[in-house]
């Protein structure tokens, strides 16, 4: 059975910090880029991050440069998303999503999507 699965949300106060994971079963990473999208209450899923297949890319919106990084672990078919210095408006449910093209997940193409994560909830708040 092919998924992602998320951890690594919760409540955490403003200035914090979270890291989130995706971990897939049932098929290997290596060949896909993997996204980052977030959906706050009321609006629009949005692109958040992306890295490419070796890692050697990566993309951030920017409204999170310079506090969120990306990172991958192939070996462990595993990517992850550090989130430093969390504001409120970060509020959302955080989804992974895998790829196969680079450049559709920097243009948040989310009909570029071969699979969803069922989201994790990060709630910044004090």
């Amino acid at each position: 059975q092919v998924q992602l699965v998320e951890s690594g949300g919760g409540l955490v106060q403003p200035g914090g910090s979270l890291r989130l994971s995706c971990a897939a079963s049932g098929f290997t990473l290596d060949y896909y880029t993997i996204g980052w999208f977030r959906q706050a209450p009321g609006k629009e899923r949005e692109g958040v991050s992306c890295i490419s297949s070796s890692g050697g890319n990566t993309y951030y919106a920017d409204s999170v440069k310079g506090r969120f990084t990306i990172s991958r672990d192939n070996a462990k078919n595993t990517v992850y998303l550090q989130m430093n210095s969390l504001k409120p408006e970060d509020t959302a449910v955080y989804y992974c999503a895998a790829l196969g093209s680079y450049r559709l997940c920097m243009l948040q193409a989310v009909y570029g999507v071969d699979y969803w994560g069922e989201g994790t909830l990060v709630t910044v708040s004090s």
